[in-house]
């Protein structure tokens, strides 16, 4: 589904020297790479602050907590993006509140959202794509409740809004990303980060990141935990962050190929040239998804689910969401697959794998 060791292979020398100068330094945790990495991503993504921590679960829980997100309010949520979010708001102790999206985009649907009562809305980007933002900050804004993008698949989508062109992050009150190393910017490890334009949603971050100290051993926000972006992979980030709108731009051809090549009547293919798509996975429907499924693996084709289960219908909840019914949700990720979509597919250099793929998924069913 992804080939790493393509991706780095032009950076190999100028990933070394960050190692090197990482290690030279004496100096391993919230340093000079990790507050150059925050400036330049706070930059790149239109918001005045960029807060590094651990990972992308735990860059949603404190995006949220930086928004005032606590024990027992209500954070409303899609359930078909994989259950990160749901985890996230959980610990929190607040409660779960799963929306049904749209049959087309596959994130929030904005009249339904404003069918519930919420003090909070976690919107994810699903698939590459920017949610409807100017419709759901709307309906955000006539509850009265903050908002949180869950950006971990759109590094660098854009749409249109009513102040002109915004990056993903840049739309809410605070935005979580995961550096993953198979997100359209990824870390070589485990690492995320809190977007924010409000310089006081981002001292609570860099609070909360870290026991709560606002000076060493000094605890005075919580609860917290110790959740920090390393030396490392904020340097090798840096080296990387150049190279993103490059990077989606290739996927964004992946996904243009596969759109011209693959026809079949039982498939239903993304609509890639969609505002704010880069292309992150290519998602599409399939009636019959477990017998296409058989007959790409067959065939050797790399392909996965994202994602088979809701959140709401996840074993761990019990009976707690039994009453919650989402339609559209649980018919997507009934359907739903993934064919490999990353930058070293680039169908501008070399078609020919991607149409392999394409023909081998043409060819479901014919025998």
């Amino acid at each position: 589904m992804n080939d790493l060791l393509a991706l780095h292979t032009g950076l190999t020398d100028d990933l070394t020297a960050a190692v090197r100068r990482v290690v030279g330094s004496g100096w391993y945790v919230l340093g000079r790479e990790v507050a150059a990495f925050e400036e330049a991503f706070a930059a790149y993504c239109g918001a005045g602050h960029a807060v590094g921590v651990g990972n992308g679960t735990d860059a949603i829980e404190l995006a949220l907590a930086g928004v005032g997100v606590g024990r027992g309010d209500r954070v409303a949520l899609a359930a078909n993006a994989g259950g990160y979010g749901t985890t996230a708001v959980l610990a929190l102790g607040a409660e779960p509140v799963h929306v049904d999206v749209d049959e087309d985009t596959a994130t929030l649907d904005p009249a339904l959202l404003d069918q519930e009562r919420f003090d909070a809305v976690l919107v994810t980007h699903l698939y590459g794509r920017l949610a409807d933002m100017p419709a759901l900050r709307a309906v955000a804004d006539r509850h009265g409740a903050a908002v949180v993008e869950d950006c971990a698949q759109a590094h660098g989508a854009a749409r249109d809004g009513p102040s002109g062109v915004r990056r993903a992050g840049a739309w809410g009150d605070a935005a979580a990303f995961s550096f993953y190393p198979t997100k359209n910017l990824g870390a070589l490890g485990d690492a995320g980060a809190v977007v924010t334009a409000s310089a006081e949603v981002a001292d609570r971050v860099r609070r909360l990141r870290q026991y709560g100290w606002d000076r060493k051993y000094h605890q005075v926000t919580g609860p917290a935990r110790n959740s920090r972006l390393d030396e490392l992979q904020a340097a090798l980030l840096s080296v990387k962050l150049p190279h993103l709108d490059g990077w989606n731009a290739a996927r964004v051809a992946v996904a243009a190929r596969y759109r011209d090549a693959i026809r079949h009547p039982q498939v239903t293919l993304p609509d890639v040239e969609a505002p704010g798509h880069v292309g992150h996975l290519y998602v599409l429907r399939c009636t019959d998804r477990d017998a296409l499924s058989a007959h790409l693996r067959a065939r050797d084709v790399p392909h996965d689910v994202h994602y088979p289960l809701p959140d709401h219908r996840q074993p761990v909840h019990g009976d707690r969401f039994a009453g919650r019914c989402l339609p559209v949700t649980e018919r997507l990720c009934a359907e739903v697959l993934s064919l490999p979509c990353h930058p070293a597919l680039d169908p501008r250099l070399d078609p020919a794998r991607v149409d392999d793929i394409a023909a081998a998924v043409t060819a479901f069913g014919k025998g």
